[in-house]
């Protein structure tokens, strides 16, 4: 019945003191930055919880299910991602201005285009000097060709001493990004990289490690798995790659490699969810979160990395096997498509 009385024109957000006004289906992000207010921030899209608040008073309409990227004390203390927040009524929030995230720019040229599967491809990009950053976490891209276009792109190998890094760019219909990443030739052309972005990155723990992959979200598992290999880690692993046809896997021999080389017990599951009664696929069939079950181990600490609809469904079915909230880290892959039809 509240929601009878939400306010139809602008409401106001007091961030920390400071008042500002907030559109009508304007996120709190969008109106503090709008504002000025350096609003800590990666993501945009409700994948990375970098734009974390408290919500002291007032209401706010979530976009999306943000619950398992904050712990249950978060959530118990109101906490919300500014992101995924459009006000209902005036709100107030408090926020530590102090976490956003130390980021900078740096020009290259891409020197590698590789088409891992019909609709996924591989940039390589030479930096002109190197980008610190940890494997898992995220940049945001921006084409020489394309100055006005920014998109956010998982780091798909972990740090190298020649300050190369590689993307997986997954091609969207309709998206000017990746339309003309999968339709032109980009060798030679200019690129600036700003980042890193993101928290999404392997914990220090002895726990086993349970991998979740859909699509391109292979990207940050990779460079995840080359980091820990590269620093002797030794944890137990179960990578789960969700796919719809055997067209769409794609980095076999990298994840063969690395198991060859884990100092640990390896397990890799591809899933195909649309493979046809006639192929010959002989894997798992059916939806990658079908699996889980038989892989849950006690004490696994989860990496997700996918769609939302797989993030979603493979948190609430390790919450239901146990998994405590702090022990799932998640990156759920949302294009602009998805937030613009998600804020409508």
């Amino acid at each position: 019945m509240f929601s009878l009385f939400a306010k139809k024109g602008p409401t106001t957000a007091t961030i920390n003191g400071q008042a500002i006004p907030v559109e009508p289906k304007e996120t709190l992000l969008q109106a503090a930055l709008r504002a000025g207010i350096d609003f800590p921030h990666s993501c945009r899209v409700g994948g990375c919880a970098a734009c974390k608040c408290q919500l002291v008073a007032g209401q706010v309409r979530e976009l999306t299910e943000t619950g398992y990227l904050l712990t249950d004390e978060e959530l118990d203390q109101g906490y919300i991602l500014a992101c995924q927040s459009v006000p209902k009524s005036d709100i107030r929030v408090s926020v530590d201005l102090s976490q956003q995230q130390a980021r900078r720019t740096v020009k290259g040229r891409i020197v590698g285009q590789e088409k891992l599967t019909h609709d996924i491809t591989r940039l390589v990009v030479q930096l002109e000097q190197s980008l610190p950053y940890k494997a898992g976490q995220f940049a945001e891209l921006c084409l020489d060709a394309l100055p006005d276009i920014q998109r956010s792109y998982s780091f798909a190998s972990a740090v190298q001493a020649d300050a190369k890094v590689s993307f997986f760019i997954r091609h969207v219909p309709g998206g000017l990004f990746s339309s003309f990443v999968q339709q032109r030739d980009l060798l030679g052309q200019g690129i600036q990289v700003q980042g890193p972005l993101g928290d999404f990155y392997l914990r220090p723990a002895d726990a086993p490690l349970l991998l979740i992959a859909g699509g391109s979200g292979l990207a940050p598992i990779i460079a995840l798995l080359e980091d820990a290999l590269a620093h002797g880690v030794q944890r137990p692993v179960s990578l789960l790659f969700g796919a719809r046809e055997e067209r769409d896997l794609y980095a076999l021999d990298s994840i063969s490699a690395i198991a060859a080389q884990w100092r640990a017990p390896f397990r890799f599951v591809p899933v195909l969810s649309n493979a046809s009664s006639d192929a010959t696929w002989s894997g798992a069939r059916g939806l990658v979160t079908s699996q889980l079950p038989a892989l849950v181990t006690p004490g696994a600490h989860a990496y997700l990395c996918g769609p939302p609809a797989m993030i979603d469904s493979a948190v609430a079915l390790l919450r239901d096997h146990g998994v405590p909230r702090e022990h799932i880290h998640a990156d759920r892959f949302t294009t602009r498509q998805d937030a613009l039809a998600a804020s409508a």
